[in-house]
């Protein structure tokens, strides 16, 4: 199963981007293989609007079905939610620390959008 992990860099060692829509990349990782590869969502990252629909598509065409990241507005939820896409809120400082909270089950699935559209 893949997951996608909203960061601002290149490893498991880079930040968690609290933003869905307008993180600057995301890191697919792959549970079975203990794998990924990263995707960057520049297109999205100062879009006038639409940036959290664009970054669901994207990640959806990744075959992803689990997204970690610290927030999740009310038009990216949808369109992940319509994708299948299970969505998980975390505080966490790194992607590493995402992920392990994520293995463990230290997560909850969000039931809706935890923020507002167009939040920087």
């Amino acid at each position: 199963m893949k997951i996608a992990i909203t960061t601002s860099g290149n490893d498991l060692s880079a930040p968690l981007d609290p933003r869905f829509g307008r993180a600057p990349k995301f890191l697919i990782y792959d549970l079975e293989a203990d794998t990924f590869n990263v995707i960057d969502n520049l297109q999205n990252l100062n879009a006038a609007q639409g940036a959290g629909i664009q970054s669901g598509q994207n990640i959806a065409r990744q075959g992803v079905k689990a997204l970690v990241t610290g927030h999740c507005g009310p038009k990216a939820f949808r369109v992940l939610q319509a994708a299948g896409i299970k969505i998980f809120n975390t505080s966490a400082s790194t992607v590493a620390e995402a992920l392990d909270q994520y293995r463990t089950g230290k997560l909850t699935e969000a039931g809706s959008a935890d923020v507002e559209g167009h939040w920087a």
